[in-house]
């Protein structure tokens, strides 16, 4: 089972009305069109919104098909991080992840004429529903969207074709996830000596663990979810919590690099205690003077395989080497 996904730039409120993006997915067998949505602009979040609506209305697809947007793969001109050359790939985008998660196989069209149906779709849409949202007298996004679902169900039932056989081969999420947390942000970061985790600006306190534990120097991972909200993972557990703290719209931030040493605490939360190693020459301090003589267990994930799992723990010891011996290079000078 196939599903085409594009988004379409274009006047949709009118010709006094902004530019939009319309984010929709199209059956390639049927021409039925499970969701879409009106975006700013084609992004992450909107794609990741729109997948999100088509598991929860129809269910997961065998295969997904787009254009070639760095939403779907990464850039081939960034240069790879330690971790990517050690696996000899690059890391996944967001979207890509949850691609990989849900096991959809990602299918890259090389013209916009491999495209056909979806583009045809929009050909249509830009007749049909220029005029519907017009006629409604449509002015803003919010509008848009909430009268969106009514204008989708009634070109379903004029142009959507029935199968060749009975019956859905969409798939349902198993294992008991949920969309809210398949459907969103991941990053990777190390928690401050003060107990915090900083998200680009953002800073997410970390409560004390069982028996007052500290999570301090911890590698975690901090799931930001599509309503604005965010949460913090330890070894497949939420360990914090934190809820909406803007209206606007997501952006791919930093992943967080493998070894990367503590997030910067924020101006006004105060900063970590360091100490100094015994023999540590005067005046000079190791830039990973602050870790603890024992290292906190490496996190369990799931969806990592066990190469995975000894390639990020081989590129976390390298960089502690480069590290240590580049601030020793520095105080034999």
């Amino acid at each position: 089972m196939l599903l085409q996904v594009d988004g379409s730039r274009h006047q949709w409120l009118g010709p006094d009305g902004p530019w939009l993006t319309l984010l929709g997915a199209i059956d390639d067998a049927t021409g039925d069109v499970p969701y879409a949505l009106f975006r700013q602009q084609e992004d992450a979040q909107g794609y990741l919104l729109l997948l999100r609506e088509v598991a929860r209305k129809r269910g997961v697809p065998l295969a997904l098909y787009s254009d070639r947007h760095n939403i779907f793969q990464s850039e081939a001109k960034e240069p790879l991080t330690l971790k990517e050359e050690l696996s000899g790939r690059p890391l996944p985008t967001q979207v890509g992840r949850v691609l990989a998660e849900l096991d959809v196989t990602w299918i890259g069209a090389r013209s916009p004429q491999a495209k056909g149906r979806v583009e045809r779709l929009w050909r249509t849409l830009q007749d049909r529903l220029y005029q519907e949202l017009r006629l409604a007298g449509v002015t803003t996004v919010a509008e848009a969207n909430a009268l969106l679902p009514a204008l989708i169900a009634r070109h379903n039932a004029r142009f959507r074709q029935p199968p060749a056989q009975p019956g859905s081969v969409y798939r349902r999420l198993l294992g008991g996830k949920r969309p809210n947390d398949v459907f969103c942000f991941r990053y990777w970061r190390t928690v401050s000596m003060d107990n915090v985790v900083s998200l680009e600006g953002c800073v997410i306190p970390i409560p004390p663990g069982p028996q007052r534990r500290s999570y301090a120097r911890a590698r975690v991972e901090v799931r930001e979810h599509l309503d604005g909200s965010a949460s913090v993972h330890y070894q497949g557990a939420c360990i914090a919590r934190q809820g909406p703290q803007s209206t606007a719209d997501l952006r791919t931030k930093r992943r967080g690099k493998v070894g990367e040493r503590p997030a910067t605490v924020a101006a006004g939360v105060g900063k970590p205690a360091t100490r100094a190693k015994a023999g540590e020459r005067s005046g000079c301090r190791l830039a990973h003077a602050q870790a603890p003589s024992i290292r906190p267990p490496l996190e369990t994930i799931t969806c990592h395989s066990p190469a995975d799992i000894f390639t990020e723990q081989l590129a976390d010891r390298i960089t502690d080497l480069l590290n240590e011996n580049e601030c020793v290079c520095r105080c034999a000078r």
